[in-house]
């Protein structure tokens, strides 16, 4: 889950290199003006760590993509231990074989050891895809809730603070992070009372 956390990151790039032209772009015209906009500059962090921990999104499609991973596992496993039950069978009747029949057998088998290769390939590339498109969807909700909380908050500028970032320490006044996941889970458990209303409405009209 890597791929998740790193997500975050992209979050503050933008306003982290904004944050640097107001303090070391232009001329002294241009300074004073900076140096009056960082003073009155609203700045707060948030815990990627923590938001992770308790986004109720990212558990719920956390635990889904395990769950997945581990059904698709089972079943490549299966598929994979019937062909090594194949391989053994021809092994011990070999023997019993014409040329023709082990040669045959062999081609067969060597299908099949390729095609279970190119599903397993097949399998790989589907978790990756999922994996990406839960990224895209966890840094299009973070940002898009915290355009929202910026704007009714008055900052210009959210951080994110983990092992990985530039931010080496954040006062606990500046913290939004429980601010955030409450924000981040009320809107998620909205979401979810009106995907089932859609879905309890759907089923009704079916009946």
């Amino acid at each position: 889950m890597k791929n998740l956390s790193l997500a975050l990151n992209a979050i503050l790039l933008l306003a982290v290199a904004g944050l640097y032209y107001l303090h070391f772009s232009g001329s002294e015209n241009l300074k004073s003006s900076n140096s009056s906009a960082t003073q009155d500059l609203k700045i707060a962090y948030i815990n990627s760590d923590s938001v992770l921990k308790y986004y109720d999104y990212f558990k719920a499609g956390k635990e889904r993509l395990e769950s997945k991973g581990k059904k698709l596992d089972q079943d490549l496993q299966g598929r994979a231990q019937s062909l090594q039950n194949e391989f053994e069978s021809y092994q011990r009747n070999a023997s019993t074989l014409t040329m023709g029949q082990a040669r045959a057998v062999e081609e067969d088998l060597g299908k099949k050891r390729q095609n279970l290769q190119l599903y397993q390939e097949s399998l790989s590339q589907e978790m990756q895809m999922e994996q990406e498109k839960m990224t895209k969807d966890l840094y299009n909700r973070v940002t898009s809730y915290l355009k929202k909380y910026g704007q009714e908050k008055g900052l210009q500028v959210v951080l994110k603070y983990d092992a990985t970032s530039d931010l080496l320490f954040g006062g606990e006044t500046l913290n939004i992070s429980k601010d955030v996941i409450s924000g981040l889970n009320e809107l998620y458990k909205s979401e979810q009372a009106i995907n089932l209303a859609k879905k309890d409405s759907i089923a009704g009209k079916n009946k």
